[in-house]
């Protein structure tokens, strides 16, 4: 998973989801609202279609999925879901971009802590690592341990079960092939000599969003990273600064 910053919509694009939402919040009230159907009727509508070319650009190049990061992102997904939640559903920072696969097995799950906050990760709200962990045993994404409660995650947990991270076996083979090709960056300056163009090189070989565990999360101790920063401690704080 990556964090992903969350862009401006275009006024015109912004007043079209204001005057549906209004509209969804008038059909409720007078409890007429058919969420699913509503949503199908403007899906293709002109302003919808800006948005979905919005959270393609969000996603990078790859245009891949914001929850697993691996496949490709084909589908506007509702954080809050909209059968649940309809006063969101045309709210631009609840809709995600995401693949056929996490939007079938999050459906409308929807996990809550008792104080009514969302017990899954929001990647355009937050930074995924807080909560989650890489396993370069197996390529999964798990709960992360938070030594200030003596615990795992519960955000992480949730997240974790919800998207069946941490038993895709596609996904997993994803994000190995990732973690190793960033080693032997690593490993390869380290043996050789620093690339004038590393923050580059780093940002493209990313697949998966794991930079975020090496240089904030667990992965930062692995020896690939640790030899690099040893060696190159200014550039390492560079990409600190640049994929924070």
């Amino acid at each position: 998973m990556r964090r992903i910053g969350r862009t401006k919509l275009h006024a015109e694009t912004t007043e079209a989801l204001r005057r549906l939402q209004a509209e969804a919040d008038r059909l409720q009230a007078a409890g007429r609202l058919q969420s699913t159907e509503h949503w199908k009727r403007h899906r293709s509508t002109k302003s919808i279609r800006a948005l979905f070319t919005t959270l393609q650009q969000m996603a990078g190049k790859r245009q891949r999925c914001m929850y697993c990061v691996d496949s490709l992102g084909a589908d506007i997904e509702h954080f809050w879901p909209k059968t649940s939640y309809s006063d969101r559903m045309y709210v631009w920072e609840n809709l995600l971009l995401v693949c056929t696969d996490c939007g079938r097995k999050k459906g409308a799950q929807f996990p809550l802590t008792r104080q009514g906050e969302p017990l899954l990760i929001d990647p355009s709200a937050e930074d995924p690592w807080n909560f989650l962990d890489f396993d370069p045993d197996t390529g999964n994404l798990i709960a992360r341990y938070l030594p200030s409660t003596g615990a795992f995650s519960d955000k992480g947990e949730t997240t974790a079960a919800v998207l069946q991270l941490d038993r895709r076996e596609g996904v997993s083979a994803g994000y190995l092939k990732t973690y190793r090709a960033l080693c032997r960056l690593f490993t390869q300056w380290v043996e050789d000599c620093l690339a004038d163009n590393y923050i580059e090189r780093l940002a493209e070989t990313d697949d998966h969003g794991l930079l975020g565990w090496f240089l904030r999360g667990s992965g930062q101790n692995e020896p690939a990273p640790t030899h690099f920063r040893g060696r190159y401690p200014e550039a390492w704080t560079a990409c600190i600064e640049k994929f924070s």
